[in-house]
Protein backbone atom coordinates (compact mmCIF):
# COMPACT_ATOMS: atom_id res chain seq x y z
CA UNK A 1 0.00 0.00 0.00
CA UNK A 2 1.26 3.47 -0.74
CA UNK A 3 0.57 6.48 1.09
CA UNK A 4 0.21 9.70 -0.66
CA UNK A 5 -1.17 11.98 2.19
CA UNK A 6 2.03 13.64 3.66
CA UNK A 7 0.77 13.23 7.42
CA UNK A 8 0.17 9.15 6.97
CA UNK A 9 3.60 9.40 5.59
CA UNK A 10 5.55 10.85 7.64
CA UNK A 11 4.35 9.09 11.04
CA UNK A 12 4.81 5.82 9.38
CA UNK A 13 8.60 6.74 8.03
CA UNK A 14 8.91 8.19 11.86
CA UNK A 15 8.47 4.71 13.59
CA UNK A 16 10.36 2.18 10.91
CA UNK A 17 13.36 4.61 10.64
CA UNK A 18 14.35 3.17 13.90
CA UNK A 19 14.12 -0.29 12.77
CA UNK A 20 15.81 0.39 9.96
CA UNK A 21 18.86 2.33 11.55
CA UNK A 22 18.85 -0.37 14.28
CA UNK A 23 19.13 -3.55 11.54
CA UNK A 24 20.51 -2.56 8.47
CA UNK A 25 23.39 -0.73 6.61
CA UNK A 26 23.63 2.88 5.51
CA UNK A 27 22.67 1.84 2.27
CA UNK A 28 19.02 1.06 3.41
CA UNK A 29 18.94 4.14 6.09
CA UNK A 30 20.22 6.50 3.13
CA UNK A 31 17.37 4.72 0.84
CA UNK A 32 14.76 5.55 3.78
CA UNK A 33 16.08 9.63 3.79
CA UNK A 34 15.73 10.14 -0.15
CA UNK A 35 12.26 8.44 -0.03
CA UNK A 36 11.20 10.78 3.00
CA UNK A 37 12.71 13.61 0.92
CA UNK A 38 10.60 12.79 -2.59
CA UNK A 39 7.42 12.64 -0.13
CA UNK A 40 8.12 15.53 2.12
CA UNK A 41 9.21 18.03 -0.97
CA UNK A 42 6.27 18.45 -2.91
CA UNK A 43 4.32 21.56 -2.18
CA UNK A 44 6.70 21.83 0.76
CA UNK A 45 4.76 19.40 2.46
CA UNK A 46 8.10 19.65 4.95
CA UNK A 47 7.15 23.05 6.69
CA UNK A 48 3.91 21.26 8.48
CA UNK A 49 6.40 18.29 9.84
CA UNK A 50 9.68 19.80 11.55
CA UNK A 51 8.78 17.71 14.67
CA UNK A 52 8.63 14.17 13.20
CA UNK A 53 11.68 15.46 11.08
CA UNK A 54 13.57 15.81 13.91
CA UNK A 55 12.62 12.68 15.69
CA UNK A 56 13.50 10.92 12.11
CA UNK A 57 16.94 12.47 12.72
CA UNK A 58 17.01 11.76 16.89
CA UNK A 59 16.64 8.07 15.86
CA UNK A 60 19.12 7.59 13.16
CA UNK A 61 21.70 9.49 15.51
CA UNK A 62 20.69 7.33 18.29
CA UNK A 63 22.34 4.27 16.27
CA UNK A 64 24.46 5.54 13.80
CA UNK A 65 27.69 6.53 15.87
CA UNK A 66 30.02 6.33 13.05
CA UNK A 67 29.85 10.24 11.60
CA UNK A 68 31.87 9.14 8.44
CA UNK A 69 29.41 6.86 7.43
CA UNK A 70 26.92 9.46 8.80
CA UNK A 71 27.50 12.44 6.26
CA UNK A 72 29.15 10.30 3.39
CA UNK A 73 24.96 9.88 3.39
CA UNK A 74 24.15 11.63 -0.31
CA UNK A 75 21.01 12.51 1.15
CA UNK A 76 21.87 13.25 4.41
CA UNK A 77 22.14 16.48 4.32
CA UNK A 78 20.17 17.29 1.93
CA UNK A 79 17.86 16.16 4.43
CA UNK A 80 18.78 18.83 6.82
CA UNK A 81 17.99 21.64 4.02
CA UNK A 82 14.17 20.61 4.48
CA UNK A 83 14.79 22.49 7.76
CA UNK A 84 13.67 26.07 6.12
CA UNK A 85 12.60 27.57 9.81
CA UNK A 86 15.62 28.38 11.16
CA UNK A 87 14.59 27.78 14.69
CA UNK A 88 13.90 24.13 14.41
CA UNK A 89 16.99 23.66 11.77
CA UNK A 90 19.19 25.16 14.65
CA UNK A 91 17.76 22.11 17.06
CA UNK A 92 18.60 19.62 14.89
CA UNK A 93 22.15 21.28 14.46
CA UNK A 94 22.58 20.90 18.31
CA UNK A 95 21.08 17.63 18.10
CA UNK A 96 23.32 16.72 15.48
CA UNK A 97 26.46 18.61 17.61
CA UNK A 98 25.74 16.78 20.63
CA UNK A 99 25.73 13.49 19.11
CA UNK A 100 29.05 14.02 17.85
CA UNK A 101 30.43 15.33 21.21
CA UNK A 102 29.03 12.10 22.90
CA UNK A 103 30.13 9.10 20.53
CA UNK A 104 32.94 10.47 18.54
CA UNK A 105 35.84 9.18 21.03
CA UNK A 106 38.39 9.67 18.68
CA UNK A 107 39.68 13.08 17.24
CA UNK A 108 39.34 12.99 13.63
CA UNK A 109 40.14 14.80 10.68
CA UNK A 110 38.12 13.14 7.98
CA UNK A 111 37.64 15.29 5.38
CA UNK A 112 33.91 14.42 4.68
CA UNK A 113 33.29 14.47 8.65
CA UNK A 114 35.16 18.10 8.96
CA UNK A 115 33.25 19.80 6.23
CA UNK A 116 29.68 18.50 7.35
CA UNK A 117 30.14 19.82 10.43
CA UNK A 118 31.49 23.19 9.66
CA UNK A 119 28.55 23.70 7.67
CA UNK A 120 26.40 22.32 11.27
CA UNK A 121 28.00 24.61 12.97
CA UNK A 122 28.15 27.42 11.07
CA UNK A 123 24.66 27.02 11.04
CA UNK A 124 24.24 27.41 14.59
CA UNK A 125 26.73 30.25 14.84
CA UNK A 126 24.72 32.44 12.34
CA UNK A 127 21.87 31.93 14.14
CA UNK A 128 23.15 34.15 17.00
CA UNK A 129 22.01 37.68 17.32
CA UNK A 130 21.98 40.82 19.74
CA UNK A 131 18.63 38.79 20.68
CA UNK A 132 19.54 35.75 21.31
CA UNK A 133 19.32 34.57 25.07
CA UNK A 134 22.82 34.17 27.38
CA UNK A 135 21.61 30.12 27.78
CA UNK A 136 21.48 29.35 24.12
CA UNK A 137 24.27 31.26 23.03
CA UNK A 138 26.31 29.40 25.45
CA UNK A 139 25.15 26.32 24.71
CA UNK A 140 25.91 26.72 20.77
CA UNK A 141 29.02 27.98 22.02
CA UNK A 142 30.15 25.06 23.97
CA UNK A 143 28.88 22.85 20.98
CA UNK A 144 31.36 24.69 18.56
CA UNK A 145 34.16 23.65 21.15
CA UNK A 146 33.08 20.32 21.44
CA UNK A 147 33.65 20.33 17.71
CA UNK A 148 36.92 22.21 17.17
CA UNK A 149 38.70 20.14 19.85
CA UNK A 150 38.06 16.81 18.22
CA UNK A 151 39.45 17.94 14.89
CA UNK A 152 43.38 16.89 15.23
CA UNK A 153 45.55 16.42 12.24
CA UNK A 154 48.38 14.35 13.89
CA UNK A 155 52.11 15.59 12.91
CA UNK A 156 51.02 17.78 10.39
CA UNK A 157 50.77 21.07 12.28
CA UNK A 158 50.22 23.59 9.11
CA UNK A 159 47.12 21.85 8.23
CA UNK A 160 45.87 21.96 12.20
CA UNK A 161 47.02 25.65 11.97
CA UNK A 162 44.86 26.16 8.41
CA UNK A 163 41.99 24.65 10.21
CA UNK A 164 41.85 26.62 13.20
CA UNK A 165 42.16 29.77 10.67
CA UNK A 166 38.93 28.83 8.71
CA UNK A 167 36.90 27.85 12.16
CA UNK A 168 38.14 31.47 13.47
CA UNK A 169 36.86 32.74 10.02
CA UNK A 170 33.64 31.09 10.44
CA UNK A 171 32.91 31.51 14.07
CA UNK A 172 34.01 35.36 14.84
CA UNK A 173 31.05 35.81 16.39
CA UNK A 174 31.51 34.09 19.97
CA UNK A 175 33.82 34.56 22.33
CA UNK A 176 34.09 31.37 24.10
CA UNK A 177 34.95 29.70 20.78
CA UNK A 178 37.30 32.44 20.08
CA UNK A 179 38.84 31.74 23.29
CA UNK A 180 39.39 28.51 22.35
CA UNK A 181 40.50 28.36 18.93
CA UNK A 182 43.11 30.86 20.58
CA UNK A 183 44.36 28.44 23.62
CA UNK A 184 44.06 25.32 20.65
CA UNK A 185 46.47 27.48 18.74
CA UNK A 186 48.97 28.10 21.68
CA UNK A 187 48.74 24.45 22.63
CA UNK A 188 49.78 23.75 19.03
CA UNK A 189 53.01 25.78 19.15
CA UNK A 190 54.02 24.03 22.90
CA UNK A 191 53.31 20.84 20.82
CA UNK A 192 55.56 21.71 18.38
CA UNK A 193 58.37 23.13 20.78
CA UNK A 194 57.52 19.43 22.54
CA UNK A 195 58.51 17.87 19.14
CA UNK A 196 61.92 19.42 18.47
CA UNK A 197 62.58 19.33 22.20
CA UNK A 198 63.19 23.04 22.39
CA UNK A 199 65.55 23.64 19.23
CA UNK A 200 63.66 25.07 16.89
CA UNK A 201 64.82 24.98 13.11
CA UNK A 202 64.53 27.45 10.81
CA UNK A 203 61.09 26.19 9.71
CA UNK A 204 59.46 25.35 13.81
CA UNK A 205 60.64 28.62 14.36
CA UNK A 206 58.60 30.31 11.93
CA UNK A 207 55.58 28.14 12.48
CA UNK A 208 55.79 28.91 16.33
CA UNK A 209 55.82 32.58 14.95
CA UNK A 210 52.88 32.40 12.58
CA UNK A 211 51.55 30.91 15.95
CA UNK A 212 51.98 34.14 18.01
CA UNK A 213 50.54 36.30 15.21
CA UNK A 214 47.44 33.89 14.82
CA UNK A 215 46.80 35.06 18.97
CA UNK A 216 47.62 38.22 18.72
CA UNK A 217 45.20 39.21 16.04
CA UNK A 218 42.19 37.62 17.58
CA UNK A 219 42.51 38.24 21.28
CA UNK A 220 41.32 41.94 20.24
CA UNK A 221 38.57 41.13 18.68
CA UNK A 222 36.78 39.64 22.00
CA UNK A 223 34.18 41.49 24.12
CA UNK A 224 35.75 40.34 27.72
CA UNK A 225 38.35 42.20 28.16
CA UNK A 226 39.78 39.92 31.04
CA UNK A 227 39.54 37.42 28.48
CA UNK A 228 41.60 39.91 26.65
CA UNK A 229 43.98 40.35 29.58
CA UNK A 230 44.50 36.53 30.32
CA UNK A 231 44.95 35.65 27.03
CA UNK A 232 47.76 38.11 26.21
CA UNK A 233 49.61 36.67 29.35
CA UNK A 234 49.59 33.40 28.76
CA UNK A 235 50.10 34.03 25.07
CA UNK A 236 53.21 35.93 25.46
CA UNK A 237 54.19 32.94 28.11
CA UNK A 238 53.70 30.54 25.24
CA UNK A 239 55.89 33.01 22.83
CA UNK A 240 58.40 33.44 25.10
CA UNK A 241 58.93 29.41 25.80
CA UNK A 242 59.13 29.21 22.40
CA UNK A 243 62.34 31.92 22.63
CA UNK A 244 59.73 34.09 20.59
CA UNK A 245 61.31 37.14 22.63
CA UNK A 246 59.87 40.06 20.62
CA UNK A 247 56.44 38.55 20.04
CA UNK A 248 56.24 37.59 23.85
CA UNK A 249 57.52 41.16 24.73
CA UNK A 250 54.09 42.48 22.38
CA UNK A 251 51.89 40.84 24.11
CA UNK A 252 53.05 41.90 27.34
CA UNK A 253 52.85 45.23 26.44
CA UNK A 254 49.52 45.02 24.74
CA UNK A 255 48.46 43.38 28.49
CA UNK A 256 49.48 46.96 30.07
CA UNK A 257 47.88 49.13 27.47
CA UNK A 258 44.88 47.58 28.09
CA UNK A 259 44.45 47.95 31.52
CA UNK A 260 43.82 51.62 31.46
CA UNK A 261 40.84 50.61 29.36
CA UNK A 262 39.16 47.77 32.13
CA UNK A 263 36.09 49.27 33.33
CA UNK A 264 34.72 50.07 37.01
CA UNK A 265 32.41 47.50 36.34
CA UNK A 266 31.34 44.57 34.51
CA UNK A 267 28.34 42.65 34.07
CA UNK A 268 28.62 38.83 35.21
CA UNK A 269 25.90 36.32 34.57
CA UNK A 270 24.02 39.39 34.54
CA UNK A 271 24.97 40.57 37.67
CA UNK A 272 27.34 44.44 38.09
CA UNK A 273 30.35 43.07 39.37
CA UNK A 274 33.30 45.89 40.51
CA UNK A 275 36.83 44.81 38.12
CA UNK A 276 39.18 45.88 41.02
CA UNK A 277 39.74 42.33 42.71
CA UNK A 278 40.15 40.83 38.89
CA UNK A 279 42.39 43.53 38.04
CA UNK A 280 44.94 43.28 41.32
CA UNK A 281 44.77 39.32 40.58
CA UNK A 282 45.88 39.82 37.03
CA UNK A 283 48.36 42.05 38.16
CA UNK A 284 50.15 39.78 40.52
CA UNK A 285 49.85 36.98 38.43
CA UNK A 286 51.27 39.16 35.36
CA UNK A 287 54.43 40.28 37.50
CA UNK A 288 55.30 36.70 38.57
CA UNK A 289 55.83 36.64 34.82
CA UNK A 290 57.74 39.36 34.33
CA UNK A 291 60.95 37.94 36.75
CA UNK A 292 61.35 35.57 34.14
CA UNK A 293 61.19 37.75 31.22
CA UNK A 294 64.48 39.40 30.17
CA UNK A 295 65.02 43.37 29.28
CA UNK A 296 65.12 44.67 25.22
CA UNK A 297 68.49 46.04 25.14
CA UNK A 298 66.63 48.79 22.90
CA UNK A 299 64.29 49.75 25.72
CA UNK A 300 66.32 50.50 28.63
CA UNK A 301 66.23 48.78 32.59
CA UNK A 302 63.02 47.34 33.66
CA UNK A 303 61.00 48.68 31.03
CA UNK A 304 58.25 46.37 31.33
CA UNK A 305 58.02 46.97 35.14
CA UNK A 306 58.07 50.80 34.42
CA UNK A 307 55.24 50.76 31.69
CA UNK A 308 52.85 48.76 34.38
CA UNK A 309 53.75 51.24 37.53
CA UNK A 310 52.94 54.23 35.21
CA UNK A 311 49.34 52.53 33.95
CA UNK A 312 48.84 51.93 37.71
CA UNK A 313 49.74 55.15 38.61
CA UNK A 314 47.53 56.44 35.84
CA UNK A 315 44.29 54.56 36.27
CA UNK A 316 41.98 55.39 39.19
CA UNK A 317 41.50 52.63 41.83
CA UNK A 318 39.25 52.50 45.16
CA UNK A 319 39.67 50.41 48.05
CA UNK A 320 43.51 50.80 47.93
CA UNK A 321 44.27 47.93 45.61
CA UNK A 322 46.73 50.59 44.85
CA UNK A 323 48.79 50.07 47.88
CA UNK A 324 48.22 46.17 47.16
CA UNK A 325 49.80 46.03 43.47
CA UNK A 326 52.36 48.44 44.97
CA UNK A 327 53.68 45.65 47.93
CA UNK A 328 53.52 43.09 45.11
CA UNK A 329 55.89 44.86 42.94
CA UNK A 330 58.41 45.44 46.00
CA UNK A 331 58.23 41.51 46.11
CA UNK A 332 58.86 41.39 42.49
CA UNK A 333 61.88 43.86 43.05
CA UNK A 334 63.29 41.86 45.87
CA UNK A 335 63.30 38.91 43.79
CA UNK A 336 64.84 40.68 40.22
CA UNK A 337 67.65 41.99 43.33
CA UNK A 338 68.84 37.91 43.53
CA UNK A 339 71.77 36.69 41.83
CA UNK A 340 70.58 33.57 40.58
CA UNK A 341 65.91 33.59 39.83
CA UNK A 342 64.60 30.76 42.08
CA UNK A 343 62.62 30.09 38.12
CA UNK A 344 63.44 30.09 34.47
CA UNK A 345 62.31 30.28 31.11
CA UNK A 346 63.89 27.23 29.38
CA UNK A 347 67.30 28.50 27.21
CA UNK A 348 65.82 32.01 27.69
CA UNK A 349 68.14 34.15 29.65
CA UNK A 350 66.42 36.40 32.51
CA UNK A 351 68.02 39.99 33.65
CA UNK A 352 70.00 37.84 36.48
CA UNK A 353 72.35 36.59 33.42
CA UNK A 354 72.14 39.54 31.20
CA UNK A 355 73.06 42.23 34.27
CA UNK A 356 74.74 39.79 36.90
CA UNK A 357 73.97 41.80 39.82
CA UNK A 358 75.33 44.77 38.71
CA UNK A 359 75.68 48.00 40.77
CA UNK A 360 74.26 50.20 38.11
CA UNK A 361 71.07 47.85 37.60
CA UNK A 362 70.50 47.61 41.20
CA UNK A 363 70.51 51.06 42.07
CA UNK A 364 67.67 51.56 39.04
CA UNK A 365 65.80 48.71 40.84
CA UNK A 366 66.70 50.62 44.49
CA UNK A 367 65.38 53.66 43.09
CA UNK A 368 62.18 52.43 41.89
CA UNK A 369 61.77 50.69 45.47
CA UNK A 370 62.09 53.64 47.34
CA UNK A 371 59.19 55.64 44.89
CA UNK A 372 57.19 52.66 45.42
CA UNK A 373 57.79 52.80 49.43
CA UNK A 374 57.42 56.51 49.44
CA UNK A 375 53.64 56.45 47.63
CA UNK A 376 52.48 53.72 49.70
CA UNK A 377 53.43 55.58 53.52
CA UNK A 378 51.84 58.49 51.62
CA UNK A 379 48.96 56.40 51.46
CA UNK A 380 48.77 55.33 55.07
CA UNK A 381 49.41 58.42 56.10
CA UNK A 382 45.85 59.54 54.21
CA UNK A 383 43.96 56.90 55.58
CA UNK A 384 44.97 57.75 59.34
CA UNK A 385 43.28 61.44 58.47
CA UNK A 386 40.03 59.59 57.72
CA UNK A 387 37.79 57.25 58.86
CA UNK A 388 39.24 54.37 57.17
CA UNK A 389 41.73 53.36 60.17
CA UNK A 390 40.48 49.83 60.02
CA UNK A 391 41.90 49.44 56.11
CA UNK A 392 45.48 51.52 57.59
CA UNK A 393 45.52 48.70 59.77
CA UNK A 394 45.54 46.22 56.91
CA UNK A 395 47.39 47.68 54.50
CA UNK A 396 50.49 48.31 57.27
CA UNK A 397 50.37 44.71 58.29
CA UNK A 398 50.68 43.67 54.54
CA UNK A 399 53.48 46.07 54.01
CA UNK A 400 55.18 45.01 57.41
CA UNK A 401 54.58 40.99 55.84
CA UNK A 402 56.48 42.34 52.80
CA UNK A 403 59.49 43.56 54.61
CA UNK A 404 59.99 40.62 56.92
CA UNK A 405 59.84 38.30 53.74
CA UNK A 406 61.61 40.47 51.36
CA UNK A 407 63.84 43.45 52.90
CA UNK A 408 67.22 43.83 54.23
CA UNK A 409 66.22 44.57 58.42
CA UNK A 410 69.70 44.79 58.96
CA UNK A 411 69.72 48.15 57.22
CA UNK A 412 68.69 50.38 60.24
CA UNK A 413 66.25 52.63 58.21
CA UNK A 414 64.64 49.09 57.23
CA UNK A 415 64.51 47.72 60.85
CA UNK A 416 62.95 51.21 61.99
CA UNK A 417 60.18 50.76 59.01
CA UNK A 418 59.25 47.47 60.19
CA UNK A 419 58.60 48.45 64.02
CA UNK A 420 56.75 51.43 62.92
CA UNK A 421 54.63 49.68 60.64
CA UNK A 422 53.63 47.23 63.37
CA UNK A 423 52.65 49.56 65.72
CA UNK A 424 50.87 51.37 63.53
CA UNK A 425 48.49 48.19 62.56
CA UNK A 426 47.48 48.00 66.02
CA UNK A 427 47.80 51.52 66.92
CA UNK A 428 43.95 52.22 67.19
CA UNK A 429 42.94 48.69 67.98
CA UNK A 430 41.69 47.30 64.46
CA UNK A 431 44.38 44.89 63.72
CA UNK A 432 43.23 41.22 63.64
CA UNK A 433 44.59 39.51 66.60
CA UNK A 434 44.88 36.24 65.05
CA UNK A 435 46.61 37.29 62.18
CA UNK A 436 49.03 39.77 64.49
CA UNK A 437 50.18 36.68 66.72
CA UNK A 438 50.68 34.46 63.69
CA UNK A 439 52.95 36.88 62.24
CA UNK A 440 54.79 37.25 65.67
CA UNK A 441 55.52 33.32 66.14
CA UNK A 442 56.35 33.36 62.31
CA UNK A 443 59.03 36.33 63.17
CA UNK A 444 60.35 34.47 65.99
CA UNK A 445 60.65 31.17 64.21
CA UNK A 446 62.73 33.10 61.29
CA UNK A 447 65.22 34.10 64.06
CA UNK A 448 66.06 30.69 65.54
CA UNK A 449 68.89 30.84 63.14
CA UNK A 450 72.41 31.80 64.19
CA UNK A 451 72.47 34.04 60.74
CA UNK A 452 68.97 35.62 61.41
CA UNK A 453 69.25 37.08 64.79
CA UNK A 454 68.10 39.92 63.37
CA UNK A 455 64.61 38.71 63.35
CA UNK A 456 64.54 37.68 66.95
CA UNK A 457 65.42 41.26 67.82
CA UNK A 458 62.29 42.38 65.52
CA UNK A 459 60.62 40.30 67.68
CA UNK A 460 61.15 41.57 71.01
CA UNK A 461 60.12 44.99 69.66
CA UNK A 462 56.79 43.25 68.50
CA UNK A 463 54.93 43.86 71.06
CA UNK A 464 51.19 43.11 71.17
CA UNK A 465 48.39 45.45 72.62
CA UNK A 466 45.37 43.99 74.38
CA UNK A 467 42.22 44.64 73.58
CA UNK A 468 40.84 45.04 77.11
Amino acid sequence: MKLKNSSDYISCAEVWIEYVAKNFSKREVNTILGDIIKHMTPDRAFEDYYHQLHSVISKILSHLHDFSVLFSLDKFLPFIDMFQKESAKVEVCKNIMESFIKYQTEPTSDPVTLNSLMFVCKTMHDSVTALTLEDDRRVISNLICGFIRKITFGRDFEQQLSFYVEARAAFNNLDPVLIQLIQSVNNLSIQTRNVVKGNHSRKTAAFVRACAAYSFITIPSLQNIFSQLSLYLSSGQVAMLNRCLSQGDAFLKAAISLISEIPKVITVDGKMRPTEPLLVNFISNFLSTLLAVPDNPEEGVLYLIRGMLNVIQDYTWEHNSKVIVYTNVLSLLSAICQEEYLYHIDKVDANDAMYGSDSKFLTEVSKICTTLLEEILTRLQELGDTESLKRQSGLALELFNKIVAHGDLTKPSMFTLATNLWSLAQKHGYGDTKQMVRTLELVKRKGARKEDRIYLDLANKMSLQSRA
